[in-house]
């Protein structure tokens, strides 16, 4: 099956939360970016987490239906995930919060990274640059490898970002969630452009709406 939707949203400034924003509501019909096999592989490339000739040979190697298998994974790994959130979003994590984390680190279990020592600017081992880089790579025997770049990102949010600052869109229909990172942690929407400027012209009418028009006509004497 063709994918079809429009580019992928990545507002988050943490690629956990971006996963999260893989289901949205843009405008006004929800969008599922991962609903399918080639949906998921359009939105991994998207975020950086597949190289695009892994994502061709995944592609063209996958059995029928074992895209959609994976696809189907990803999701149920992305609403456990949000659940995670949701309920401990407002506050750091502490030891108490690892016990929930079980299904990530099942999932972790089964990374086969490995390093590579390659030059610091073109990536091949031996080339000439600025000097040599440690590089982790993946090895992608199976469809079912994509979970795991997918696995590190979540692993990497709940280990480095401040539970604090993780915040919802204040948007009305909206679903977006976001890390704060502006100066003050004054965030408020997952886009000023969009969330942002309709709550203001929301805000607008209401006062408007409000406003008492004065009497033109006076009273009559007696």
């Amino acid at each position: 099956m063709a994918h079809t939707h429009p580019p992928a949203i990545f507002i988050a400034d943490a690629m956990g939360l971006d996963f999260l924003n893989s289901i949205a509501t843009p405008v006004n019909t929800p969008i599922d970016w991962i609903d399918t096999g080639a949906g998921l592989l359009a939105w991994m490339e998207q975020a950086g987490l597949v190289p695009a000739h892994e994502v061709a040979a995944i592609r063209k190697q996958a059995l029928p239906g074992e895209l959609d298998s994976v696809a189907a994974q990803a999701r149920s790994l992305r609403e456990w995930f949000r659940a995670y959130v949701r309920e401990r979003m407002g506050r750091p994590l502490g030891r108490a919060d690892v016990a929930g984390l079980e299904p990530l680190n099942t999932l972790l279990e089964r990374d086969e990274g490995y390093s590579r020592v390659v030059s610091a600017d073109s990536g091949e081992a031996g080339g000439e640059g600025d000097g040599l880089e440690r590089r982790l790579l993946r090895r992608w025997r199976s469809p079912e490898s994509l979970l795991l770049p997918i696995g590190a990102a979540l692993a990497d949010f709940v280990c480095d970002e401040d539970f604090t600052y993780v915040k919802a869109c204040e948007g009305e229909s909206c679903t977006l969630m976001f890390a704060d990172h502006t100066r003050g942690h004054r965030r408020r929407w997952c886009s000023t452009a969009v969330c942002g400027n309709r709550a203001k012209v929301a805000a607008h009418r209401q006062r408007q709406k409000s406003k008492v028009a004065p009497s033109a006509i006076r009273p009559g004497r007696r």
